[in-house]
């Protein structure tokens, strides 16, 4: 009588044993789901839109009709490494960083 019982006891430990490696990935299965949702909501938006703002700051050129993050609207009137020149009104000129451009107008936005 007390051998099977010994035998019933054991039993479920060594069947837990085996499935406490698959419970513990199944326990993980949601918090890998939420990174990966995360990823494709708001992480790789943000990466592609910082890519299209970059390379709208790298293809800058005198002329251009440009948005800036303080709400100035100008033309570029000169460019260099970090700055652009923007001509805000005939004779008045600001020097800011290229990264506050926020957006590149079309030709005869501004009057």
């Amino acid at each position: 009588m007390f051998i099977s019982s010994a035998f019933a006891q054991t039993a479920p430990a060594a069947a837990a044993e085996g499935a406490g490696v698959m419970g513990s990935l199944t326990g993980m299965l949601p918090l890998v789901l939420m990174f990966v949702v995360l990823y494709f909501v708001m992480i790789r938006p943000q990466m592609k839109r910082q890519k299209e703002h970059r390379a709208m700051i790298d293809a800058l050129a005198k002329g251009d009709e440009v948005a800036t993050a303080g709400g100035l609207l100008g033309k570029v009137t000169g460019l260099s490494d970090g700055f652009v020149q923007v001509e805000i009104s005939p004779g008045v000129e600001v020097q800011m960083q290229r990264s506050a451009v926020t957006q590149v107008l079309p030709k005869g936005s501004v009057k």
